[in-house]
């Protein structure tokens, strides 16, 4: 039985309230068991100068800690002066997950800035801020088409992310703090809704782990991504209803 009382096969508990920061163009606090993250989606008629005069959009993604997000605080890196190699890495990793499945020509020239803060950190917050983007940019990018902005939706699909985790109880998926600080391996995985693969990050800690192993974990990922992406959808339609 693994510390939470959940099969290796369970998500933790998945809440997300659209609309969180009501002055955002779009946004989402996600939570799953003790992790929660707020991504806000701010739009700007503007893009990077690489980009200027292409007729192409362009999609980032900032990314940041509370001080006591974890169990004993954190300096803040304003304070320090400098975002820390990990921070880079993770808001890198969100930015081409949201890339992945938006048109950026559709877009027009036209910059979407998602900023995902963690608020409460047990495992997982570079899967949650992933999960929770996309909702975000969603929405903010339906209020370009329905404010006439754009013609259409330039969202080619779903992005969402799990981790997954060889622990004591075996394969396991979606791994909270105490699993993942003893678990022998584990992988993020950035899957989109039509099966694609747009990163997945693995790490041994102890031993090498298998072919074999890491196939599990894989099928671990798609069902539970297969039910995030069914959460995004029906929050999602719930929002755009109300």
């Amino acid at each position: 039985m693994r510390p939470s009382g959940r099969a290796i096969d369970a998500l933790r508990p998945v809440f997300i309230q659209p609309g969180f920061a009501r002055h955002a163009e779009g946004s989402a606090l996600i939570r799953m068991g003790g992790t929660e993250v707020l991504c806000a989606a701010t739009v700007e008629t503007r893009v990077p100068s690489f980009l200027r005069g292409k007729g192409q959009g362009w999609v980032t993604a900032e990314y940041g800690m509370l001080p006591r997000a974890t169990h004993s605080r954190g300096q803040r890196e304003a304070a320090k002066g400098k975002q820390t190699g990990r921070t880079q890495e993770i808001q890198r990793l969100i930015a081409r997950a949201l890339r992945a499945v938006v048109d950026l020509k559709a877009l027009g020239e036209i910059s979407v800035t998602v900023d995902c803060d963690v608020l409460n950190a047990d495992g997982g917050t570079r899967c949650a801020a992933i999960t929770g983007a996309w909702v975000a940019l969603r929405l903010a990018l339906e209020k370009l088409v329905r404010a006439g902005t754009l013609p259409a939706l330039p969202i080619k699909g779903q992005v969402a992310a799990i981790s997954c985790g060889l622990t004591d109880d075996g394969p396991v998926l979606d791994l909270d703090y105490r699993e993942d600080s003893a678990a022998s391996a584990d992988a993020n995985f950035v899957l989109t809704a039509d099966g694609g693969i747009v990163e997945i990050q693995g790490t041994a800690e102890k031993d090498p782990f298998t072919e074999a192993q890491f196939n599990t974990l894989m099928r671990l990922a798609r069902t539970g991504t297969a039910e995030l992406f069914r959460i995004q959808t029906a929050i999602v339609e719930e929002a755009l209803k109300a």
